[in-house]
């Protein structure tokens, strides 16, 4: 028996209601991808929220970029992962005592048969460009800036970084495989930028070095989000199995 391939995509849900949630739940399938649950749906409707999605055997990416001081930022990676979320996101410019001690808590603290989810850290916002830095104060090109942060990362322990699949490449190179790149601001091909600058197509990222792509209007405004899941996936798949 051929083992099934764990899905590449995870799809960021994000609508206004709870009816309109539930209709995209319905138009997706476990097998062909991870949801993103972030700021905005959390805040409405909470853990058991979450637990309900887990009992629908989704794997969820808790997306709440915790950035706070070292032991709140702690606590909270260790709330999300009672809750049995397999991935959460932290900012790196929370520094390197925050991410440590966000790990030791996680390794240290998680009992009762779970695991602990897998921690990313977040680089620089896909809606960010130079431009954007450079009002901030911060003078260093995006991809040096990107580097140091994924280096932190490393160093800390976290799993990975969310980068932009522009960073993709280059972090795969600094990294080695074992580095988890997770990706947002995946557009298909037909589609504009809309509200992210630093973009690209689901091949194109993964041939970049990306491991997971999250994508979510993409998929989620065309008639048959299923039917563009597999489709995606057959791609993505076939383009790793020749490469």
């Amino acid at each position: 028996m051929t083992k099934k391939k764990e899905p590449k995509i995870i799809v960021a849900i994000d609508s206004n209601t709870r009816e309109e949630v539930d209709v995209q739940i319905q138009q997706l399938d476990p097998t062909l991808c991870h949801l993103k649950i972030g700021n905005i749906l959390f805040t409405r409707y909470g853990p058991p929220f979450i637990e309900e999605l887990i009992q629908k055997n989704y794997r969820i990416f808790l997306d709440l970029k915790f950035h706070d001081i070292p032991k709140v930022a702690a606590s909270a990676c260790r709330a999300a992962a009672l809750l049995g979320v397999w991935m959460v996101d932290v900012h790196i410019l929370g520094g390197r005592i925050m991410l440590e001690t966000v790990m030791d808590t996680l390794k240290n603290t998680i009992g009762g048969g779970k695991t602990r989810p897998i921690v990313v850290g977040v680089t620089a916002l896909t809606s960010l460009d130079a431009s954007d830095f450079k009002t901030l104060g911060i003078h260093s090109n995006i991809t040096s800036l990107v580097a140091r942060m994924a280096i932190l990362a490393k160093e800390s322990g976290l799993d990975g970084v969310v980068c932009s699949a522009k960073e993709a490449a280059f972090l795969r190179k600094q990294q080695g495989k074992d580095f988890l790149l997770v990706t947002p601001g995946i557009r298909l091909s037909h589609e504009e930028k809309q509200d992210q600058k630093r973009t690209m197509t689901p091949r194109a990222a993964i041939k970049a070095g990306s491991d997971y792509l999250v994508i979510g209007r993409s998929i989620m405004q065309l008639p048959n989000p299923r039917e563009i899941l597999q489709n995606i996936t057959y791609a993505i798949f076939t383009d790793l199995t020749n490469s």
